[in-house]
């Protein structure tokens, strides 16, 4: 019985070696598939939990920008307020001096400067400071990504404060140039109109706009000026003996300012000016509505152009903007802007998030 069954062997062992690679095979690969669905199944799941952990950092950094930029806005209204103090002048309105009319004109072009001033600073400090604390946000991420393997930390606490401390550029020497350029434009736009002329909501918006070309186009300076110092002047302070901690700090400022005069950062700034003057507009023609009127024949058309009002009249009204586009309550200026620049982020990778976007998000 042994011996057939040996012979059998012998006359199908090519059979048999045949079949035992094939079933070793197949053993073989089949432990090396489910290897790799493990790894891929394992890879998988680290990526989705790595980009929860970006999403939720994203996330709680647009929480920090907004809490931010709210909590900005009153030292910001304050500083305009401080320097284009119009109530000053309205208070001497009310003692009946003899040089009324001066006054008058004086309140014409500061109030017109400061409520613009108001635009243009809001929405520099939205965008600015959303790109700042973007940039801080990509440096924490990977010194929490990195920082267990006892990589060195690329953004101490001293870093952040001394970066994030450059805002004051805006709140203090940018803002007051802006001001003057602000003012020279309305004073070549309006000094020359009469306080009895009047001006419905369309001709305030061409003055308005001729206000802007001259202050964007016209200056010598862009924009991002106001927002950022210069290097020269960012560097004074520091020329003798810097820090590790300063070196990173100079790092950062050098990385927002490619950023600030980058074309992509100039059109979601474009973007939330033209909300910001748009939601002026939108504020001002409410009081441009005609009055209901039983006697107005009903066909008349609800224009922005049917309605006009002295400009001793726009004067009041414009000068009270400031008060709500600078508001830290939650406010549409603000809501505007922030939406404006979140809708452009997505849709401009390169911005504001040249860390964050290109190599995190």
């Amino acid at each position: 019985m042994f011996s057939s069954a040996w012979n059998f062997v012998k006359r199908h062992k090519r059979k048999f070696i045949f079949a035992g690679a094939v079933v070793g095979g197949v053993y073989v690969l089949g432990k090396y598939a489910q290897k790799k669905i493990r790894e891929i199944q394992e890879r998988e799941a680290t990526e989705y939990i790595a980009q929860a952990r970006r999403q939720f950092h994203f996330e709680s950094n647009q929480r920090t920008c907004n809490m931010t930029v709210l909590s900005m806005l009153p030292p910001l209204r304050e500083a305009i307020i401080s320097q284009l103090n119009s109530e000053s002048l309205t208070a001497l309105l009310k003692t009946k001096p003899d040089n009324k009319l001066e006054i008058w004109e004086d309140l014409k072009i500061i109030s017109f400067t400061r409520t613009i001033v108001a635009i243009y600073s809001t929405s520099m400090l939205v965008v600015l400071l959303r790109v700042q604390l973007n940039i801080i946000g990509g440096y924490l991420y990977l010194d929490n990504s990195t920082g267990k393997s006892g990589t060195t930390v690329v953004a101490p606490p001293d870093v952040q404060q001394q970066y994030l401390s450059s805002i004051q550029h805006l709140l203090g020497d940018g803002l007051t140039a802006l001001m003057t350029v602000v003012k020279k434009a309305v004073q070549n736009s309006l000094g020359s109109l009469s306080l009895k002329q009047s001006l419905s909501v369309l001709e305030l918006e061409q003055q308005l706009s001729w206000i802007r070309a001259e202050v964007e186009a016209g200056s010598e300076r862009s924009l991002s000026w106001y927002m950022l110092a210069d290097d020269e002047n960012a560097l004074t302070d520091q020329a003798c003996g810097l820090t590790e901690n300063d070196v990173m700090t100079i790092r950062l400022l050098n990385e927002t300012r490619d950023m600030l005069d980058s074309p992509d950062f100039t059109t979601v700034l474009n973007a939330c000016l033209n909300r910001g003057f748009s939601r002026l507009l939108d504020n001002l023609a409410e009081f441009f509505r005609q009055p209901p009127s039983d006697s107005a024949p009903s066909s008349f058309p609800d224009s922005l152009s049917a309605v006009s009002l002295p400009l001793a009249k726009i004067i009041p009204i414009i000068n009270g903007q400031i008060n709500t586009i600078c508001s830290e309550t939650p406010s549409h200026f603000v809501q505007v802007n922030r939406l404006s620049v979140i809708c452009k982020l997505i849709k401009v990778h390169a911005l504001c998030l040249h860390f964050v976007l290109l190599f995190l998000y």
